[in-house]
């Protein structure tokens, strides 16, 4: 299917647009469009990690401000601003040197997916979990993280439906969020989070109810108002209801088996490993939106009920019932291990079937040679 894509955000229109245009020109000609994709994610993966390392428990910045350098902030805003560029001059790219394919579209929004999650676990760091005094919860980081994952989800289940992928105005807004708030850390480290900011609400409290405000009120009505439309042009994809929200089954029940385990778990698994457990909560449900794009853009009906479901609802009943004990957080490590390796795997094989069906290489705008 054609692609297309529709941005009305005046933020992306009026600045980012032309900026981006202006970037274009230094990329090389020779240079994949993937690779620019590729690229963007391995930076932002690099500075999880990074942070990761001086921060595991989310507990840095509000035990002791200065655990995590200056440079790290610095470090972050700078491979946010890298992976938003290339993120938005990857399909440019893809037209300028006329090599665009379903490949790319699939790749750059299954790693967009991926990144998702991760944009928002770094920056977790920032804000430090509640130690009492100042930071966010960790339920309200699960929270917070599911409601960004929702949104995304929403403009690809629209896309599902209508054949067009209204950009969110949040993407842009985000960013740019994203990168101001690390550039404000590293200029003023991270006590400016920890002092109330106006009427004894702390900037974190802001961002969380701006985030809730917009998809809210912005993102999800916007949604619903497109499929509507579609369907009242008679342009949608799917003439049944059931086959319209099809996609949206393992989403939510992926969403109900983790809030299960989050809220009955008898050793707080949340509150003991909040990293890797947010963590596979953003694989699992990257891999379930990879299968829906995938669907959408072949106009293939989703299977009901994602592979993952069944072992994730085994593991959850055991861990519930009390069934692990003590091994709760080892069982969390493994599945979280095994989640990622499967994720990983699958987008392995998926390039590679794509690549050889389109006689392509992901890497390189060369041709591949006919067996």
């Amino acid at each position: 299917s054609q692609y297309s894509a529709v941005d009305t955000n005046p933020l992306s229109v009026y600045v980012m647009q032309p900026l981006w245009n202006k970037i274009i020109k230094l990329v090389p000609l020779w240079i994949a469009p993937n690779l620019l994709t590729f690229s963007g994610f391995v930076m932002i993966l690099f500075n999880y990690f990074l942070i990761s390392f001086y921060d595991w428990d989310y507990t840095a910045s509000g035990t002791s401000p200065g655990l995590i350098p200056t440079w790290v902030w610095l470090f972050s805003a700078f491979t946010t601003f890298c992976a938003y560029a290339l993120d938005s001059i990857d399909g440019k790219h893809a037209r300028r040197t006329q090599s665009s394919t379903p490949l790319g579209e699939l790749f750059d929004h299954g790693l967009d997916s991926w990144a998702t999650s991760i944009f928002v676990l770094s920056f977790f760091s920032v804000c430090s979990r509640d130690n009492g005094k100042t930071g966010v919860s960790v339920y309200t980081m699960y929270i917070y993280l599911s409601i960004v994952l929702f949104n995304f989800m929403c403009s690809h289940w629209e896309k599902y439906n209508t054949g067009v992928l209204f950009l969110p105005w949040g993407y842009d807004i985000s960013q740019v969020v994203l990168i101001a708030a690390y550039l404000l850390t590293g200029a003023a480290g991270v006590e400016i989070w920890q002092k109330p900011l106006l009427f004894g609400y702390y900037i974190t409290d802001v961002l969380v109810i701006l985030l809730i405000g917009f998809s809210l009120l912005l993102s999800f009505p916007q949604t619903l108002y497109n499929i509507h439309s579609a369907h009242l042009k008679k342009t949608l994809k799917n003439d049944s209801l059931y086959e319209g929200l099809l996609p949206l089954v393992s989403p939510l029940l992926l969403f109900v088996l983790l809030t299960v385990w989050v809220v009955l778990s008898p050793s707080n698994i949340l509150a003991k490993q909040p990293r890797l457990f947010l963590w596979m909560v953003g694989v699992a449900f990257s891999n379930v939106i990879c299968k829906v794009i995938i669907c959408q853009m072949s106009s293939t009906q989703p299977e009901l009920f994602h592979w993952f479901l069944f072992p994730l609802a085994l593991v959850v009943y055991a861990a519930i019932s009390g069934l692990l004990g003590w091994t709760e957080e080892a069982v969390l490590g493994v599945v979280t291990a095994l989640v990622t390796a499967a994720h990983v795997h699958y987008g392995v094989c998926v390039g590679r079937q794509l690549s050889e069906h389109l006689n392509i290489y992901i890497f390189s705008l060369k041709k591949r040679v006919q067996e």
